[in-house]
C-alpha cells in the first residue's frame, strides 16, 4: 500500500475502530491492560496511565494505533507513546518508514519515539534484529517508567510462530506463543490485542476507511525463516486444510497456554528450588516427566554464571536428574551441574 502525504488520520481512526471496536480484542490483553490502570489509579488518584505501543508503520501496528488512540477516551486516555525502531536494514525504504511513521503521530497528537541500530550488519539475522529492537523498546521504557508495551501481532502470526517452533521441537510453552498478555522482567507487560483478528481483516478494515501503511518489501522474500513459512507454506497449509485453520491455531494456543500454566502451577506447589539456589530432587522424584523438565529449566535460568546447555546436554542432565545418581555434567567453560545427597547444585570449575 503505499502512503499519502495527507491523510485525515483523527477521522480514519474513528471510522477504523468503528469496524475494529474494543470488544474484537482479546479480553486477556485488554483486561490485563485495565487492571494495572487501575492499580495505579488506586495508589494515584491523579495517575494518567502511561504506556508505549511498538509502531512499525506496518498495517497491523498501525491498525493497533488507530483503535488506541480512538478508544482512548473514557478508558485509557491518550497519555500514551509510539516507539519506532529503525533497523537501518532497508536504506532509504527504513528512513521512509521512520518518517511516515513520525507524519502519523504527529497528526494524531502522539509523543513519538524512534531509535536506531548504530551497529546493524547487513547481514544481521532475524534474532540479532529482534533482540535490537527489543532492546530500544525496554530501554525507553524503563528510562519513563512505563510498564505495558501493546504490540500488533494478529492471528497469522500465531500459526507463523506455531509452524516455525514446530520445526524445531517446542513444548506447550513455545507453542503457547505469543501470548496475548506476557509478563516480562521488571515488572514490564506485552500486550498483544489483535490475536482475535486476521490480518486479511486488519487490512480490509484499513482499506474500507481509506488507510495507507507501509510495505517492508523484504517480507516477500525468503532470508528469513518466517518470511519462508509465510510466504511458501502458510498458504498451501490453509488450501490444505479446507477450514478455518488460522481460528484452530489460535484455538491451539490458548489451550496450550492452559496447559502450560497448570503444569507452572505444579512446580510452584512442589517448590522444589531451595534458597542457595540447589533443586531438591526428592521434591520431583517420581513426578511426570513434564514437570521435573520444567524443575530442572527452573534450576538452570536461577544459575549465575553457568553457560548454555545443548539440547543433548539438557536431556543428558534430565535423564541424570531423574536417576538422581550422584553425578557431574559439564555446563560450559565456567562450571558444571553437579548432584550429590540428593541435591542438584551449580560448582564453578575453580572448586574442583
Amino acid at each position: 500500500m503505499t502512503t499519502r502525504a495527507s491523510l485525515d488520520w483523527p477521522a480514519i481512526a474513528t471510522a477504523f475502530a468503528g469496524r475494529i471496536s474494543h470488544g474484537a480484542l482479546h479480553p486477556g490483553a485488554m483486561l490485563t491492560a485495565l487492571a494495572d490502570f487501575d492499580h495505579e489509579k488506586r495508589k494515584n488518584p491523579r495517575h494518567k496511565p502511561r504506556h508505549a505501543l511498538a509502531f512499525s508503520g506496518g498495517a497491523d501496528s498501525l491498525a493497533l494505533l488507530l483503535v488506541l488512540w480512538a478508544e482512548g477516551p473514557g478508558r485509557w486516555g491518550r497519555d500514551f507513546m509510539v516507539l519506532h525502531f529503525n533497523h537501518r536494514l532497508r536504506g532509504r525504504a527504513a528512513d521512509a518508514d521512520e518518517k511516515f511513521c513520525a507524519r502519523v503521530c504527529s497528526a494524531l497528537g502522539i509523543k513519538f519515539i524512534a531509535g536506531r541500530w548504530r551497529t546493524a550488519r547487513k547481514d544481521a539475522s532475524e534474532a540479532e534484529a529482534r533482540a535490537a529492537r527489543f532492546d530500544f523498546f525496554h530501554r525507553e521504557m524503563r528510562r519513563r517508567k512505563i510498564r505495558l508495551l501493546w504490540l500488533g501481532q494478529q492471528q497469522d502470526d500465531i500459526a507463523e510462530t506455531m509452524l516455525m517452533r514446530l520445526a524445531r521441537g517446542s513444548g506447550s510453552a513455545g507453542l503457547a506463543a505469543p501470548r496475548p498478555a506476557q509478563e516480562m522482567p521488571e515488572g514490564r507487560w506485552h500486550l498483544r490485542p489483535l490475536l482475535t483478528l486476521k490480518k486479511a481483516e486488519i487490512v480490509g478494515a484499513l482499506r474500507a476507511v481509506g488507510a495507507a501503511w507501509r510495505e517492508d518489501a523484504t517480507n516477500a522474500g525468503g532470508d528469513f525463516f518466517r518470511n519462508r513459512i509465510r510466504r511458501d507454506v502458510l498458504p498451501r497449509w490453509l488450501k490444505a486444510a479446507q477450514r478455518d485453520a488460522l481460528a484452530g491455531a489460535a484455538l491451539a494456543r490458548e489451550l496450550l497456554a492452559e496447559d502450560d500454566v497448570a503444569l507452572e502451577m505444579r512446580v510452584d506447589e512442589l517448590s522444589p528450588l531451595a534458597a542457595d539456589r540447589s533443586l531438591a530432587l526428592k521434591k520431583i522424584v517420581g513426578q511426570p516427566r513434564a514437570i521435573v523438565r520444567r524443575a530442572l529449566h527452573r534450576w538452570l535460568r536461577a544459575q549465575l554464571g553457568a553457560g548454555e546447555l545443548s539440547r543433548q546436554g539438557f536431556e543428558s542432565l534430565l535423564a541424570a536428574v531423574e536417576r538422581g545418581t550422584p553425578t557431574r555434567h559439564s555446563l560450559g567453560r565456567d562450571g558444571f551441574a553437579v548432584i550429590r545427597g540428593g541435591y542438584l547444585r551449580y560448582a564453578r570449575s575453580e572448586t574442583r
